[in-house]
């Protein structure tokens, strides 16, 4: 095989002739000039065209080409496919044989752009440690012994600098980001010309500016003059007119019911447009509620919205197809909804297919919905990389929420807190906002430490026509609605997207009808789910939680005044973080001089919250993993592995024979994983306990139709009511009924 440049293959077609492969040397001056591309948006993109330009120095080795040539046109250039030859470690050599210590960034990007970025040397990498690596010096040699242009292997260290000295290993992250989307892309570009075009036209931002305008005005005219309408008009005015205050990281603390989801996105569109942002990034708590705020702005922006959680990506980087692969997400859409899950831990992931989209959240508008739900034990690494990307990527965010936490420097804690420094507030005044949205009165229980039990709640629920009632845990939510009258709705995340959709659409429709409503639910429905209940019962919680259910209550300000009713439920919170904000919200709520709604209270609920977890605010040493040191020692596999809000190790995802989850579910054993099918089967996923779904597997019950991902063979398993019942007597751990 050695001999001329074009000798030299990166990739091959199946049942096609060598001549009409990709040459490699093509396809490392391709990736470099994509990569560079990227990363110059944020100062770095010499370092990533010399990543790309070495990233496939292992290709030039005979036993790769013999390998292609072996394989006629398969799918052999996929390095995580078990067997297949190393083709990433001769460039992360060469790199530190010509730049020393300094190499050991493009050796990070280079070993990792298949595998994944690895830790430098620890107990649980092994002999995937990135100095176990390095010490294979014969895949360099092979290649320097081939006819490899000294054009490629011959360049300087780059000049360019980094600027902040603790944010080094997100610098590499996103250098890498740039890296693999580039190989992505390319490789695409070769191998499926076609699906490779439907990532190019999208609108301006000046464009979809005008659609929200438009779209605006005509929701203006239909509203009535009401009081909560035109304070909600004053909402959006202020934000459209601080939109054009110098990029920062801001909050937006509005009352429920205030229209935050649109006011925000009116900021982050006028923001954007004013200083010339690339795209919008809007972050969700919970995968459970992100199909309404999708449909909202799919309503107003068409198809130019992409919706990206985590239910279905491929959970085993070895188990990727070329396909899997080419699926996956690189957010390169103007307006992106995704959850906290999927946004956070792929800043912190080590994966190359959840790292390619990084480079895109540069120089953009990140709204953070419902921010209080950020979880304590992961705070600190989360508000680290906010300052980051802030400081040195030129990304906006907005802080979203009724129930603003304690981020800013007047609420440091102590020394544990890491805190987000200087915040500036959209709001003028949001204690005289939050008096002026005041629509409802907490109702404590008389005994704050008898729990009812569930039949006598039912028996009260039963005596209103039109109530909402919200539990704590999944398995609260089916007794009790079991114990209700016929015609009652159940809410919980054992329904797939498009089946929650549909029923809170019901819901919805029913109440403006005036139609008797009683609904049973999870907490999913307290973020971004605009019910308006005349009366709410909310179990115990935090004050938070509380709040964000008050927000479901009178609504629209249409009665003089909701009723939020707070009751003790009989069963037990589980123990941590979700015990004890219940603790402090029993407290709070039990003085009758204050008022549960009011933002002093949260800012010292969250004091509170957040001093109780102490050193645990990165309670598995994440930020310690990623500090800098002298000599570049980075632990990314063991950062990504204990960075997890969702923990993968409990959950897995199944897709639903629900709706249009049949004829889905046909076309993906047909096609396999494509991006336009995987965006459609995201609505039809539901997370199982792990031991349920092994439980399910090993019966046949869900079948594994391509690597990672799961269906669900037979129909009858999920009901019109409740959602997923494998089993409806199946014991469930209690951290596995939230939600």
């Amino acid at each position: 095989m050695a001999g001329t440049g074009k000798s030299y293959y990166a990739h091959s077609l199946r049942g096609r002739p060598a001549d009409e492969w990709q040459p490699l040397d093509e396809h490392l001056v391709n990736v470099a000039g994509l990569a560079r591309r990227f990363a110059g948006e944020f100062g770095a993109g010499e370092w990533a065209y010399l990543a790309g330009l070495w990233h496939d120095l292992g290709k030039y080795s005979w036993e790769f080409q013999e390998m292609l040539l072996t394989a006629a046109g398969s799918e052999a250039h996929i390095e995580t496919q078990r067997g297949r030859i190393d083709h990433s470690t001769a460039g992360a050599l060469l790199a530190v044989e010509k730049f020393k210590i300094a190499g050991r960034i493009f050796s990070y990007l280079i070993a990792g752009h298949h595998a994944g970025l690895a830790d430098w040397q620890s107990p649980e990498a092994g002999n995937r440690s990135l100095v176990y690596r390095l010490q294979n010096y014969c895949f360099l040699k092979q290649v320097l012994t081939s006819n490899i242009q000294q054009e490629i292997v011959e360049h300087s260290l780059p000049k360019q600098k980094f600027r902040t000295a603790t944010g080094v290993a997100l610098w590499i992250r996103m250098l890498y980001s740039c890296l693999v989307d580039a190989d992505f892309l390319d490789t695409e570009m070769f191998l499926e010309p076609d699906k490779s075009k439907t990532r190019e036209g999208y609108p301006s931002l000046n464009d979809l500016l005008r659609l929200f305008g438009t779209y605006m005005a005509k929701k203006e005219g239909e509203a009535g003059d009401t009081h909560v309408n035109r304070r909600r008009a004053e909402i959006l005015e202020r934000c459209i007119a601080e939109s054009v205050h110098e990029p920062a990281i801001f909050t937006l603390t509005v009352p429920t019911g205030g229209g935050k989801t649109l006011s925000s996105m009116a900021f982050a569109l006028n923001h954007a447009v004013n200083h010339g942002k690339r795209r919008i990034i809007y972050v969700i708590p919970y995968t459970s509620i992100i199909e309404q705020t999708t449909e909202q702005f799919r309503e107003i922006f068409k198809d130019v919205v992409v919706e990206h959680h985590s239910n279905i990506d491929v959970s085993d980087e070895g188990q990727e197809t070329a396909r899997n692969r080419l699926a996956c997400e690189n957010w390169d859409a103007p307006v992106i909804v995704t959850t906290s899950v999927q946004f956070f831990e792929s800043l912190f992931s080590n994966r190359s297919s959840r790292c390619r989209k990084l480079h895109n959240i540069v120089n953009s508008v990140v709204i953070l919905d419902e921010v209080q739900l950020l979880p304590p034990e992961y705070l600190n690494p989360i508000l680290h990389t906010i300052k980051e990307l802030h400081r040195n990527y030129r990304v906006t965010f907005v802080l979203s929420t009724a129930t603003q936490p304690a981020f800013s420097p007047g609420s440091q804690l102590d020394f544990h807190f890491e805190g987000l420094g200087e915040t500036i507030e959209i709001m003028e005044n949001t204690v005289s906002l939050h008096k002026a949205f005041k629509r409802v009165k907490i109702v404590p229980p008389d005994n704050l430490t008898t729990p009812n039990t569930w039949k006598d709640i039912a028996v009260e629920l039963s005596q209103y026509q039109t109530v909402l009632c919200i539990v704590n845990r999944r398995d609260d939510c089916r007794m009790l609605y079991e114990l209700m009258p016929e015609g009652t709705f159940h809410l919980s995340a054992l329904m797939c997207g498009s089946h929650r959709s549909k029923v809170i659409a019901g819901i919805k429709q029913r109440i403006s009808d005036k139609t008797p409503t009683r609904v049973i639910s999870t907490q999913l429905v307290e973020a971004g789910v605009d019910f308006d209940f005349p009366v709410v019962y909310r179990a115990l919680a935090g004050i938070d939680s509380i709040a964000q259910a008050a927000g479901r209550c009178n609504r629209e300000g249409l009665l003089k005044q909701g009723t939020v009713k707070v009751f003790v439920p009989p069963s037990n919170i589980p123990s941590g973080y979700l015990r004890q904000a219940a603790e402090i919200g029993r407290r709070l709520i039990a003085d009758e001089k204050n008022d549960p709604l009011s933002p002093w209270i949260f800012e010292r609920f969250f004091r509170e919250l957040y001093w109780l977890q102490g050193n645990n605010l990165d309670k598995y040493g994440i930020l310690k993993d990623l500090a800098t040191d002298s000599e570049l020692r980075f632990g990314f596999y063991s950062a990504a592995r204990k960075f997890k809000l969702i923990d993968d190790s409990r959950y897995k995802p199944v897709i639903v024979r629900y709706d249009e989850g049949d004829n889905l579910i046909a076309q993906l054993k047909k096609i396999g994983p494509e991006r336009r099918l995987m965006r459609k089967l995201q609505r039809y996923v539901v997370n199982l306990p792990v031991y349920v779904h092994n439980k399910l597997h090993v019966e046949g019950a869900i079948v594994e139709t391509s690597p990672g991902i799961f269906v669900q063979e037979h129909g009858a398993m999920y009901h019109d009511d409740l959602g997923f019942c494998a089993d409806k007597s199946m014991i469930y751990e209690p951290d596995d009924l939230m939600c």
